[in-house]
């Protein structure tokens, strides 16, 4: 593996440990706040953890990483071998994660490509795989973010939350939205559109939801070859059941990951939640 581009992704990426050690990809730990303690996501707060917070209505809020963590974890992928950086991160548009990386790269020791990808959760994991899969083919960083841009391009995310509140609390969604959905008890289907959480569709029981969510998937997915990532929030029968559904659907597809988000994520879109991210190869 060629290990003169090193890949930065954070977090909310959501890639297994095992898949970012094959890989050499590192993950830069976005924080949830929860009272009056910090914690980094994966290491020091589980999503069931958070789950639990949330239903207990305990105050909750999510950090982007400092500058200066990431400053470190560019010191260290030069001192390991790296002469250039390639730094992929979830959307500007919800988070900040984005320029505390632009900050910490002007100071790096080697040259840092900081890219917002627009996108989130395994649509984030699969740039990442994308940009490392290209390094090791031995491409140079253009190629690498090449590759990271092309799949976040024509990737899609859409998922399901019980209820907007928890989108509205953090302002990832408008007010007026949020009020409008609860006003009319649907079940709201959102979308990653322009980096930006966008409402898709309202429908009236969380049954009819999950049915249009497979619906979506599939007819984006056509007969492409696809990797598909079911993420789920305290709801891991009821993923496991759309990941079989889509499977057996879905003609095309390559991999079908099945996990749950994170705590930053699951910060913002509270229990429940089912999302299905459809990435062409």
């Amino acid at each position: 593996m060629s290990r003169h581009v090193a890949i930065v992704t954070d977090s909310t990426a959501y890639l297994l440990p095992r898949t970012m050690e094959r890989h050499g990809i590192t993950a830069v730990p976005l924080t949830v706040v929860l009272g009056d303690q910090a914690l980094e996501e994966g290491t020091e707060i589980s999503a069931r953890s958070l789950a639990q917070a949330l239903q207990k209505r305990r105050p909750v809020t999510t950090s982007r990483p400092s500058p200066q963590l990431f400053a470190e974890t560019y010191r260290k992928a030069a001192e390991a071998g790296a002469t250039e950086i390639v730094s992929l991160h979830l959307s500007s548009e919800i988070s900040g994660t984005y320029d505390a990386a632009v900050q910490a790269a002007r100071e790096a020791p080697v040259p840092v490509r900081v890219v917002d990808t627009g996108v989130v959760a395994m649509a984030l994991g699969f740039c990442a795989l994308a940009a490392a899969e290209a390094a090791e083919a031995g491409g140079t960083v253009d190629e690498a973010v090449t590759a990271a841009e092309k799949r976040a391009a024509g990737t899609s995310t859409y998922f399901y939350v019980d209820n907007l509140d928890y989108l509205r609390r953090g302002g990832r969604i408008g007010a007026a939205q949020a009020l409008l959905g609860s006003a009319l008890a649907v079940k709201p289907l959102l979308q990653l559109e322009d980096g930006r959480i966008e409402l898709l569709e309202k429908v009236r029981t969380a049954s009819k939801a999950i049915a249009r969510l497979e619906e979506i998937v599939a007819e984006r997915a056509g007969s492409a070859q696809v990797d598909i990532a079911v993420h789920h929030l305290t709801a891991p029968e009821r993923a496991s059941a759309l990941a079989d559904r889509l499977r057996a659907r879905v003609p095309g597809v390559a991999d079908l990951h099945v996990s749950e988000v994170g705590a930053v994520i699951g910060a913002h879109t509270g229990p429940g939640l089912l999302g299905v991210v459809v990435s062409p190869r």
